[in-house]
């Protein structure tokens, strides 16, 4: 008899959190400082660590680094939450060649991007996204965030990556939640968020999960937040979606995601530094305020 098919929860989790890469001031990678977030994430109720994802600043990673990276997160991790590698760049070969990295570093499932800059049209779209997943074993969790990438995973697309037996889930940075529902609809891809400021919304819309920033700092409200969609306690979820907003405010809209991150898990202690790499550059003294600020709201007795 066959073994059942693993469903999406199994697979990446609900409750993922596209990770911050610790740096030291210098740049360089900073190990205590990634073992110290690990483990705060583990502990906060995190499930699924998306590890060299637009928070992780993947574009300013070298190779070896980014393996690096992987293989320490999966050696931390170690079963108590599932790894999943970003390998999605705007070359398909070099796409190809990190995920096959990281199946051999231990990665329990794939981030993909739609591939960027160079504005395939949605056929190349499908050949790219097909390659990568016929590169390995793991499933895939296609990534559409056309802000960033210049061209959105259309609909149709998406449907007919659907049938492809690896190709699995979709974060969605899209914000089009009538194309997501019909997308939940017609194919059984499982959707997770990817806009925190939308995460409520997307998962009582049918959602699976979160892929959150947020989450670097306030996984267990956000592992809350699942919980209570899916008991169907929507009450409660607004009332946790409502004591997030200071915080996803001051995350999302001040600076980039990758810089306000760092600096709340710096103002948490639980990095030693907000380094972040050139293009970015660090949250100044009004945008840590500001997080600052939100995370003292968010601590606050209720």
């Amino acid at each position: 008899m066959n073994a059942p098919r693993p469903t999406p929860d199994q697979l990446f989790g609900t409750n993922l959190v596209a990770m911050a890469t610790p740096m030291r001031p210098d740049g360089t990678l900073c190990e205590p400082g990634l073992t110290a977030l690990v483990d705060h994430l583990l502990a906060t109720g995190c499930d699924g660590i998306v590890v060299g994802g637009t928070t992780g600043e993947a574009p300013t990673l070298t190779a070896t680094e980014t393996a690096r990276l992987l293989r320490t997160v999966v050696s931390l991790a170690r079963g108590r939450a599932r790894v999943v590698a970003g390998v999605g760049t705007h070359s398909t070969a070099e796409s190809v060649r990190r995920a096959r990295e990281a199946e051999a570093a231990g990665a329990d499932a794939l981030l993909l991007v739609c591939p960027y800059y160079s504005r395939p049209t949605q056929d190349g779209v499908r050949a790219h996204c097909t390659a990568v997943a016929d590169a390995t074993a793991l499933p895939v969790m296609l990534y559409d965030v056309p802000a960033r990438t210049g061209i959105p995973l259309e609909a149709a697309t998406l449907i007919d990556l659907a049938r492809h037996p690896r190709i699995r889930a979709v974060k969605d940075a899209k914000g089009d939640l009538f194309e997501a529902m019909t997308v939940m609809d017609r194919t059984p891809l499982a959707y997770y968020c990817g806009i925190d400021e939308l995460n409520l919304p997307y998962l009582a819309c049918g959602a699976t999960g979160l892929v959150s920033v947020v989450g670097n700092v306030a996984a267990d409200r956000n592992a809350d937040l699942v919980h209570a969609v899916r008991r169907g306690d929507l009450t409660t979820a607004k009332e946790l979606q409502t004591s997030l907003l200071p915080l996803t405010d001051a995350l999302m809209h001040t600076a980039p995601g990758a810089v306000t991150a760092k600096a709340a898990l710096a103002e948490l202690g639980i990095i030693p530094h907000p380094t972040v790499r050139g293009p970015l550059v660090e949250a100044d003294p009004a945008q840590t305020e500001r997080v600052r600020t939100a995370l003292t709201a968010l601590a606050a007795p209720a």
